[in-house]
């Protein structure tokens, strides 16, 4: 691993930063979120086509710029930062990555190009509440997480030389807002039963199949945005009721490919969201460092305190640990050879985590060292620090969210642990002794 950046990655960086700090202060990210779209449209629109950040990872045969998961991890470094509210960890980081794996080459055709200019954006609804699952995350993502073929979930059935939809997905990153739906359902019964990803068009003003729909929905349809803590992270609950769906890919599908898409999307993923929640805690940090220089205790600044700087010590270690973290889980990601089942079936090579559980490893130390660095900027913001309008319990509420979307933390080791090969049978056995 090459530890230094190159010269267009720190171009990158430095003009995304720039862009955000401009635009992206603490009450103009309160004002995004709490739009009906839950971010700012034009600043999303900006940084799609001025910088490419939607389609950062994509290649350049279908609109993207071409870079990889490093690159992405950057960007969403700096986004940390800014808390900025925007659809690119569910449009770049979950749902572009599975079309290019997966999809035929007029699926990705018609998708991609407009997901890398900014005009589409798109997200991943998986059922209840296991996205970590899915993406193999807190555990295998070979079982019945989709349905199984019993009641809850999400079924899908052959109709007609197409498929329908029905169940529910809650948690689905702007789930209200995307306009293009990548659906995990269970499909085949229980003999042949397995979990595929399906195509839905919102906000396209027609179904799939052609049919006519009302305007921006199709029929069945049903989104409606969630009450979150974090109203910077905005979700929302997808019903499903007889709705019409394209299969992403050709033939009748694959489970063990969907599978192995799902778990390489979710390393690459993980590092990203491993850097935002450094680029969080990172600022959350240098906030509190300045004021504990100015706020005056016993006439001195209470940063002069010993114990006070301890602390921040403390802090500025685990954030400098996490990002080292996060930087080689999205190398590791970037890194890895192609897998030879894509080559021989014609589709896009998809890149997968070199080393097991490196993804998983790397967000759980974020969001651990997040969470650290919350609660103490609250803390030692004092008084002032509890209210809910200042600007530190927007990284606290980040932190909690994130590890409730995504973790926990403790499942998260487990997972990787468990991919590791460090829990085997003799282990289990001696330790059950």
């Amino acid at each position: 691993m090459d530890a230094a950046f190159t010269e267009e990655q720190d171009e990158i960086r430095r003009t995304l930063r720039e862009l955000l700090h401009k635009h992206c202060g603490g009450d103009e990210v309160k004002a995004a979120a709490r739009t009906p779209a839950g971010y700012d449209e034009a600043l999303w629109r900006r940084l799609a086509g001025q910088l490419g950040l939607p389609g950062l990872a994509l290649p350049a045969a279908y609109g993207g710029v071409g870079c990889g998961p490093t690159e992405l991890a950057l960007i969403c470094e700096e986004t940390g930062r800014a808390v900025l509210p925007s659809p690119l960890i569910a449009t770049a980081a979950l749902a572009a990555p599975l079309i290019l794996a997966l999809g035929s080459e007029r699926q990705r055709t018609a998708l991609l190009p407009g997901i890398a200019a900014g005009e589409l954006t798109a997200t991943l609804a998986v059922p209840g509440d296991r996205l970590a699952t899915a993406l193999a995350l807190t555990g295998p993502n070979d079982g019945d997480w989709a349905g199984g073929g019993r009641a809850g979930g999400i079924q899908a059935r052959a109709h007609e030389g197409g498929w329908r939809l029905y169940g529910e997905a809650g948690q689905v990153l702007d789930g209200h807002t995307a306009e293009v739906l990548l659906v995990a359902a269970h499909t085949g019964g229980f003999a042949r039963g397995r979990t595929l990803l399906f195509l839905v068009r919102a906000g396209r003003g027609e179904s799939p199949d052609g049919r006519a729909a009302g305007p921006g929905e199709v029929p069945g349809l049903v989104r409606t945005r969630q009450t979150v803590l974090d109203e910077t992270r905005p979700q929302a609950r997808i019903e499903l009721r007889d709705v019409p769906a394209e299969l992403l890919g050709e033939g009748e599908g694959d489970g063990a490919a969907v599978a192995a898409a799902l778990a390489a999307t979710g390393a690459a993923a993980a590092a990203a969201l491993a850097a935002e929640a450094v680029g969080t805690a990172d600022t959350a940090l240098a906030r509190t460092v300045a004021y504990v220089r100015e706020r005056e205790q016993f006439g001195r600044a209470i940063g002069s305190f010993q114990a006070v700087q301890h602390r921040l010590a403390d802090l500025y270690v685990r954030v400098q640990a996490a990002r080292s973290a996060a930087y080689y889980a999205a190398w590791s990601a970037g890194a890895a050879p192609p897998r030879a089942a894509d080559a021989e079936r014609g589709g896009v090579p998809v890149r997968r985590a070199a080393e097991p559980g490196v993804g998983a490893l790397a967000l759980a130390q974020a969001l651990e060292a997040l969470r650290a660095v919350a609660a103490e900027a609250v803390q030692l913001h004092g008084g002032i620090g509890f209210t809910w309008e200042h600007d530190a319990h927007l990284y606290f509420k980040r932190a909690t969210c994130d590890e409730l979307l995504l973790g926990p933390v403790h499942r998260l080791r487990a997972r990787a642990a468990e991919e590791a090969g460090l829990f085997t049978a003799g282990t289990r056995e001696a330790a059950g002794a």
